[in-house]
């Protein structure tokens, strides 16, 4: 198991369970992403370059989006917190996790990222 993987299963029970989920939902949609281990969290990468990270923090998990200025779907559901470039969906159940919502703002921060490599 990867350091990223350990992240996850070390993580307590509610959280694990969302966090497996979010692991799942984000490698059938992006089947290039690759899961790595940056900055002591769980981090996917596409073309070599950082997408999104999942993160358990106090009492919710966090799907972090690394370019998340230049995505457009779904801004209402995105949580910035006084930060200017990174924007996330935050989630306290797995019930709260919206996979219609979760799978467009992924395919959507792919075509970013495609984007920004064809340039």
């Amino acid at each position: 198991m990867n350091p990223a993987e350990d992240y996850i299963f070390n993580q307590p029970e509610l959280y694990r369970s969302m966090l497996m989920h979010i692991k799942a939902v984000v490698e059938h949609t992006l089947p290039e992403a690759e899961l790595l281990y940056k900055y002591r969290i769980p981090f996917f990468y596409l073309f070599g370059k950082p997408c999104c990270y999942l993160n358990h923090s106090k009492d919710y998990v966090d799907v972090g989006f690394w370019d998340a200025a230049h995505l457009t779907l779904y801004q209402e559901h995105m949580v910035t917190e006084g930060r200017k470039m990174m924007k996330s969906l935050r989630y306290k159940t797995l019930e709260e996790i919206n996979d219609k919502v979760l799978v467009a703002i992924l395919k959507n921060a792919e075509a970013v990222k495609y984007e920004k490599i064809m340039k």
